[in-house]
């Protein structure tokens, strides 16, 4: 999958078929004694308890967001490890998944999920979307980034949500590359930033909660009327944003600043070049955590369990960063050797505690959609 595929699935809509579990998380058909509910059965008036299979069926159904990926020989790997017959259902990105979630929990899409991030990582909890599951063992700092003490949704990568910049344009126009939030309402870059709309975009609403953690509540909303002053560009989602808008990739747009990933510059580096075409400003970051979850009402809760514990596993987690552009949970992972030069997470992300993600992103993003659209 290209990184254009990758990154476009966080704001574009598609549907994505099939993956696969590794031999680790595979075997036998038959569930583990862990997998394994405790029934009441009565056999001649006396009741005892006797073990339950959790559902499963020859099917499995994951929703994800459309930016999945993983490769071809781990699909082929998962359906014949475990022989089922997999699907993917992917409603759009993080943001328009989440709200699909709880808008279809009484007939659930799926039996598992994957791509719920830490800004809407309350609202579909909180809303009865989701079972618990303990995976076991975490790694270290998967259980540092896990979203709830209940076991409701389990850490599988991360990343930093950033302002991203074309070099070349500003070298062109001899006008230095801006570097803070600060910069980007200065006269000297009107009309140069595109972001993505918060109510609709996975990567808006954590840019927009990046501007809550800097500027505070008080005064975000007025850093964001600076910006609209400035020219910012609303764009409905990344894929708009970075292939319409920004001038840095293929799209070759207009506006050298639009909110991407950390590690976008990583996959704009030309054949035979040794300097990546953009770079993350480091300071505008917010750190973005994915997630999975066993869906309320599943049909194959046992599948459900396995998937998670595959995206767990050493085989997956050493395919995200080149499937799909993001650090795994698993920190022995070997990262591919030109993200240290041209995909560095953040040394400080602007910080955001979850609890006041939850209590408060829908009314920033009513709040915001007035400043900014009305």
């Amino acid at each position: 999958m290209s990184p254009i595929g990758r990154f476009a699935a966080r704001g574009a809509i598609a549907t994505i078929a099939a993956i696969s579990l590794l031999s680790a998380c595979s075997g036998s058909s038959a569930p583990t004694t862990s997998d394994q509910a405790t029934a009441s059965t009565t056999t001649q008036g006396t009741t005892s308890s006797a073990p339950a299979e959790p559902s499963r069926s020859d099917t499995l159904t994951v929703v994800t967001h459309d930016s999945f990926a993983l490769s071809d020989e781990a699909k082929a790997k998962f359906e014949t490890d475990t022989g089922l017959k997999v699907t993917y259902v992917a409603p759009g990105d993080a943001g328009s998944m989440a709200n699909q979630l709880v808008l279809t929990k009484d007939s659930p899409l799926g039996d598992v999920v994957f791509g719920i991030d830490n800004t809407f990582a309350s609202r579909v909890a909180g809303a009865g979307v989701l079972d618990p599951y303990a995976a076991a063992p975490l790694p270290t700092l998967a259980n540092d980034l896990s979203a709830d003490d209940g076991h409701l949704l389990t850490p599988i990568d991360y990343g930093d949500v950033c302002v991203n910049a074309d070099k070349g344009w500003y070298a062109a126009k001899n006008l230095p590359i801006p570097t803070s939030l600060d910069d980007l309402a200065g006269a000297a870059y009107k009309d140069q930033l595109a972001v993505e709309n918060p109510a609709s975009s996975s990567p808006g609403l954590a840019f927009l909660a990046a501007t809550v953690g800097a500027k505070g509540e008080d005064g975000y909303l007025d850093y964001w009327g600076k910006l609209t002053d400035n020219g910012v560009k609303i764009a409905k989602g990344w894929t708009e944003a970075y292939t319409g808008d920004f001038s840095g990739s293929s799209g070759k747009g207009p506006r050298p600043l639009v909110v991407s990933y950390a590690t976008s510059p990583a996959f704009e580096v030309d054949k035979g070049a040794t300097e990546s075409r953009t770079v993350a400003l480091l300071d505008t970051c917010f750190r973005q955590v994915e997630y999975a979850g066993v869906l309320k009402g599943s049909q194959n809760v046992w599948g459900a369990k396995k998937f998670i514990d595959f995206m767990l596993s050493k085989e997956v987690q050493a395919e995200i960063p080149e499937q799909m552009y993001m650090y795994p949970v698993d920190a022995s992972v070997t990262l591919p050797a030109d993200w240290v030069k041209f995909a560095p997470l953040s040394p400080k992300p602007i910080a955001v505690d979850a609890a006041t993600i939850g209590a408060q992103r829908e009314s920033w993003i009513k709040d915001w959609t007035a400043r900014v659209l009305g």
